[in-house]
């Protein structure tokens, strides 16, 4: 057992009573390890196929299971596929709770690392906007990286404190997360290191954020949203009172009742001579000595609409259309300039330029999901001939429309350029929203769908990046690899999931793949490298060789 302060075993004794000795019990016990399926990638039945490793379901997560220590899936081509994201049991528990559609404006306040972000994007399915912001810039860095490599091309990517994103988008958002810094009670097992931290910063510290972000999150959210705030503390302090507190602030906010199970336990009402609101019951706490996995405390929030405020929601997206088409009107008319540029990084290892006036975003029109598989054309026709003269039609029709979307856009691009893109386009077999098409200095970004306005934001990635123009070529980029399913490209290499080659090309190595193009002599250019037919980045084919275009800060 970790050496734990003594105001944290008298706090607990005073809220667990007889069950604080099977609590302290519970820190010899060892750690669950658990992954998540990516949904947006695949479903359960083919995952719990294809995954070499010992699983068992987290009964309270539709998508979640616990594996043996021994079984490294991190080490695994299929981790580096995004097919599921490493996480302990119980903070698998908020997203799922949150129940996000797809077509809604989602928020992750404090989304680094990315455990709850990736969830809520994947249940988006492409459609929507997920707002993921972290206030720390290197931790936004690697939530940046987790959304790549979940597929996740409908995500704006933010680095601001809280309190800004709260005067940009006043009541904007359908849904909201707030896994709130905490002082990580729950964690003491799984990382004692944590346990000095506490002593540095303990719950007094982080209540006081916490109260500031709550209200903050609560001012952004939709009339009739739902909101989640939890944290990985035991303190009452940073949970029900906060909880407390943020009812007194915002009258119109109420705690509902969540997807129960049979092992969470209720929130408190009371703490030692404290008493919180009566409806903190509905809240829930994860216990280490009654359930598989660490501390987490949970409550569902919901903002009541007023007589006034009751709108259905797509009245409400027709609303705000209105009036962002009414802003642009008037700017026009009064001779200001209302289109508002992107200033995008290609690189997720760089931050972008904190200048205000240059890095703004465009308002977006309303457009088409994210990569519409629906409209895809696919031919069912069992004469061959007719059908690849009309797929060749067909991506004919799709890069003419492309190319001109690129010359209206950017002025800039040369000739060789432009039949670089087209060449490698007229391999994609993806319907796209031209609106959405944008070319930045070099690179290409695919946009999220609604309309949002974050002029002066911090931010490192706003929706899907690309690909780069370089001198007379184009290369397509690693998230734009990942956000791609297997028949969305007609020139792949499909490597079985234990062929060793897979490894080599996660180190950055050229591969021999002449048993995979089968003499196909006239084969070359770029290729899509699956493991058993999941994307893992692109290469390039000459001969009978892959020149490797897996990016060096991705490497293993």
């Amino acid at each position: 057992m970790a050496d734990l302060p003594q105001s944290f075993l008298d706090s607990m004794k005073e809220i667990l009573g007889e069950d604080y000795e099977a609590f302290l019990t519970g820190f010899d016990g060892q750690r669950q390890y658990g992954l998540r399926v990516n949904t947006l990638k695949m479903n359960l039945e083919e995952f719990e196929r294809i995954a070499p490793f010992h699983l068992k379901k987290v009964p309270w997560i539709s998508n979640g299971y616990f594996y043996n220590a021994e079984d490294v899936p991190a080490k695994h081509p299929f981790y580096s596929a995004g097919l599921y994201y490493l996480q302990e049991p119980s903070a698998m528990t908020p997203a799922s709770r949150l129940k996000v559609q797809p077509g809604e404006r989602v928020l992750d306040l404090c989304a680094a690392p990315g455990g709850k972000a990736t969830e809520l994007g994947a249940a988006l399915q492409g459609e929507g906007l997920l707002v993921a912001n972290d206030i720390n810039t290197a931790r936004a860095k690697a939530l940046l990286r987790n959304l790549e490599l979940f597929g996740i091309s409908n995500s704006f990517v933010t680095n601001e404190p809280p309190h800004v994103l709260a005067e940009r988008f006043p009541e904007f958002f359908h849904k909201i997360m707030v896994d709130a810094p905490c002082s990580g009670e729950g964690m003491f097992r799984k990382n004692p290191a944590v346990v000095d931290s506490w002593k540095e910063k303990g719950p007094e510290y982080f209540s006081k954020l916490q109260r500031e972000i709550i209200v903050q999150a609560a001012d952004m959210l939709l009339p009739g949203g739902m909101m989640f705030y939890s944290t990985c503390t035991f303190s009452p302090l940073e949970n029900e009172k906060t909880i407390t507190h943020l009812l007194k602030e915002r009258p119109d906010m109420e705690v509902v009742p969540m997807e129960d199970y049979e092992n969470f336990a209720e929130g408190l009402t009371s703490y030692k001579d404290e008493a919180f609101d009566e409806s903190c019951k509905l809240c829930r706490r994860i216990w280490p000595h009654k359930m598989s996995g660490e501390g987490h405390f949970m409550a569902l929030l919901h903002k009541k609409s007023g007589a006034e405020q009751e709108i259905k929601s797509d009245e409400q997206d027709s609303v705000m259309q209105n009036i962002n088409y009414l802003q642009a009107e008037n700017s026009k008319e009064s001779g200001l300039n209302r289109t508002f540029h992107m200033n995008q990084e290609a690189n997720t290892s760089e931050i972008l330029n904190r200048d205000k006036k240059e890095n703004t975003i465009k308002y977006q029109q309303d457009a088409e999901p994210v990569f519409d598989r629906k409209n895809i054309e696919i031919s069912q026709k069992s004469d061959e001939k007719a059908s690849k003269k009309s797929k060749k039609a067909k991506k004919k029709q799709q890069t003419e429309t492309l190319s001109s979307v690129w010359w209206e856009k950017c002025k800039s691009l040369s000739k060789e350029q432009k039949a670089a893109a087209e060449d490698f386009f007229a391999h994609v077999n993806l319907a796209y929203d031209v609106g959405r098409i944008d070319v930045r200095g070099d690179n290409l970004y695919y946009l999220p769908e609604p309309q949002y306005d974050g002029r002066g934001l911090h931010f490192l990635r706003n929706g899907l990046f690309m690909g780069e123009f370089k001198k007379k070529r184009f290369e397509p980029s690693q998230p734009f690899a990942l956000a791609l399913r297997a028949q969305d490209f007609d020139q792949v290499l499909d490597f079985p999931a234990d062929d060793e080659r897979l490894q080599r090309y996660l180190r950055g190595e050229t591969l021999d793949v002449s048993d995979l193009i089968n003499g196909e002599k006239k084969r070359k250019g770029w290729q899509l490298v699956m493991a058993a037919g999941h994307p893992l980045g692109f290469g390039k084919l000459v001969n009978n060789n892959l020149k490797n275009k897996y990016p060096a800060g991705w490497r293993k």
